[in-house]
């Protein structure tokens, strides 16, 4: 990275695009601003950071096989890399630190990556917001251990993998109950792990769950560990009303109790959803001009790599457009 580009050696650099996070959407958006010749600039995050991490959600997985063009699959950190190195070879520069704080209420955007009140970091003509989402988690012995080995918190993603296995979901909502009942085509049975006695799931999720024979409940129970020595082995369970302790055998825990944006950041300067989801129009474009928005912090009902890549390379475009728009593309 040139000199004037680093963080902290006085006046700040004005990029034409800041892209802050590098998961699938921000990498494809820095790939299509590169061969545009707008020299992105991405902030991808801090290694660290669980939230935030450079390259996504992809980092915690291990083979992925639903990516067109990898017919017998690939690591998720694997395809990262390459999608971060065809990046850097049209140019993409990065910064491994996380935004801090940023500020839209002008431009050029300011950025900062650490909690100042000082000058910031970056300036930019235009922000491409993809700092995606992160899955809640349990947080229970084992579950880090073992994610990417058993632990999931993506049916779609990873379903495959529990052909004619015993698999566990822990959630009671909408999602659980999707995860639960798309898993039912893979694995020998499904058993759905609720802490209360009630589902929060809508009625229909509930009817079709109840009335498939694959779908097992154990009620008012949570999770106390997941179980495994290099990969899930079962479930150590908890009852929530008799503090009895049990387990149960699954060679895959899905953990489906929500998502959470990292948005942070835009609260105040950008519109969210009442899940603090960022609300886009025409496209990815935001309520702040010049600001867009791609992947799954934008969007919580796919939440897949190649939707939120397709999103980047509308968020590229986008922004390209409206650079030449103005006469700086």
């Amino acid at each position: 990275m040139p000199e004037s580009d680093q963080p902290g050696n006085g006046q700040p650099a004005t990029h034409q695009v800041v892209i802050l996070g590098s998961g699938p959407a921000g990498l494809t958006a820095a790939i299509y601003t590169a061969r545009a010749n707008l020299l992105p600039f991405v902030i991808e995050g801090e290694p660290s950071s669980t939230s935030d991490q450079p390259g996504g959600q992809l980092m915690l997985t291990t083979e992925v096989e639903n990516y067109p063009g990898f017919v017998d699959g690939v690591l998720g950190p694997d395809l990262m890399t390459r999608f971060r190195d065809q990046a850097a070879r049209f140019g993409a520069q990065f910064l491994t630190r996380k935004a801090a704080r940023v500020d839209l209420s002008s431009r050029p955007f300011r950025v900062w990556t650490e909690s100042t009140e000082g000058e910031p970091d970056v300036l930019a003509e235009v922000v491409i917001v993809a700092t995606g989402a992160r899955a809640t988690m349990l947080n229970v012995p084992g579950e880090a251990r073992l994610l990417g080995h058993g632990v999931s918190t993506c049916a779609t993603c990873d379903g495959f993998f529990f052909r004619g296995q015993k698999i566990a979901v822990v959630g009671g909502g909408d999602s659980a109950l999707e995860e639960a009942s798309f898993l039912t085509r893979f694995g020998e049975s499904v058993t759905v792990i609720h802490r209360r006695k009630e589902l929060r799931a809508s009625k229909i999720m509930q009817d079709r769950a109840f009335a498939n024979d694959k779908i097992d409940f154990r009620w008012d129970t949570v999770v106390s560990e997941v179980l495994g020595d290099g990969k899930v082995s079962g479930v150590a369970l908890t009852n929530t009303v008799t503090g009895e302790q049990s387990t149960l055998d699954a060679s895959g825990v899905f953990v489906a109790v929500g998502h959470v944006p990292n948005t942070a950041v835009f609260a105040g300067q950008l519109n969210m959803d009442e899940n603090g989801y960022i609300k886009t129009t025409d496209g990815t474009r935001t309520n702040v001009d010049g600001v867009f928005a791609c992947g799954d912090v934008q969007d919580h009902i796919y939440r897949q790599a190649i939707t939120a890549a397709g999103s980047g390379c509308m968020a590229a475009i986008d922004a390209e457009r409206w650079l030449e728009a103005r006469g700086q593309g």
